[in-house]
């Protein structure tokens, strides 16, 4: 629980970092696989959204052209919000740095699980619903949130890099250290690093399991729980700033 306390905490360390870079992992594994059964799109897959947008400029395709424009800005205005809410933060030495992007994420989830039917019904300029923008948006704040804590190292909610990372230290641990290449520094793999994409990976599966399975037969008000560990997160670091800012309001 000690541990807990400290996930969003600006001070990090590697052991954090990891543990909050899986909860993180699972959460968008939720979001990203329930909200495909529900959008027939992957949310957080910007890779698939890059491509998108090139396949409909060859195919004049408008309504893809503009889904895909519509994911991309959403994902990246997302991005853009962490960044701004984390400098902010840090500027004031506050301890919840990374606390107020996933507060901010819990505070659109919530309304999200409550009320996510109708927000499918609500249009965009982008042809597509308001859900597709908000689960966009959602996902480029939190992937923002796992790469500032670890310094780029960590990303929750596409795999891509994450399965890259195991398979390039699977290949480290399988290669054969010949004896006679004494003058050569032998291969070796890192076993934290394996861990910790091997751990970001199984919760990305579980968390899309999960996601899936409520989403189907619970609804949105699926989403709330998820939230919930989110605005768990993120309140121990606040609780710590709210002493110093009542002493002194003006401090910056």
């Amino acid at each position: 629980m000690r541990r807990f306390r400290y996930l969003t905490h600006r001070h990090r360390t590697p052991v954090t970092n990891t543990t909050l870079g899986w909860l993180l992992a699972f959460n968008a594994g939720a979001v990203n696989a329930g909200g495909f059964l529900v959008l027939h799109m992957y949310t957080s897959h910007m890779t698939g959204f890059a491509s998108q947008l090139s396949d409909s400029v060859v195919l004049g395709n408008t309504t893809l052209l503009l889904n895909a424009v519509g994911a991309l800005l959403s994902f990246t205005c997302g991005a853009a919000a962490c960044a701004m809410l984390v400098n902010w933060a840090r500027q004031r030495r506050l301890h919840s740095v990374y606390a107020l992007p996933l507060l901010l994420e819990a505070g659109l989830m919530f309304p999200f699980g409550l009320m996510g039917a109708i927000t499918l019904t609500w249009s965009t300029p982008f042809a597509v619903p308001l859900t597709v923008l908000l689960l966009s948006f959602i996902m480029g704040l939190q992937n923002a949130v796992g790469s500032k804590t670890s310094g780029g190292s960590i990303r929750t909610t596409h795999m891509t890099g994450n399965i890259t990372d195991l398979g390039m230290e699977l290949g480290k641990l399988l290669y054969w250290n010949r004896r006679k290449a004494d003058l050569v520094l032998p291969v070796r793999h890192n076993r934290a690093r394996m861990r910790q994409a091997a751990g970001l990976i199984t919760m990305f599966v579980v968390g899309g399991l999960v996601g899936a399975l409520g989403f189907t037969y619970v609804g949105f008000v699926c989403v709330v729980p998820l939230a919930a560990l989110l605005l768990a997160l993120s309140v121990p670091p606040l609780l710590r700033d709210l002493p110093r800012r009542r002493a002194s309001p003006y401090r910056v």
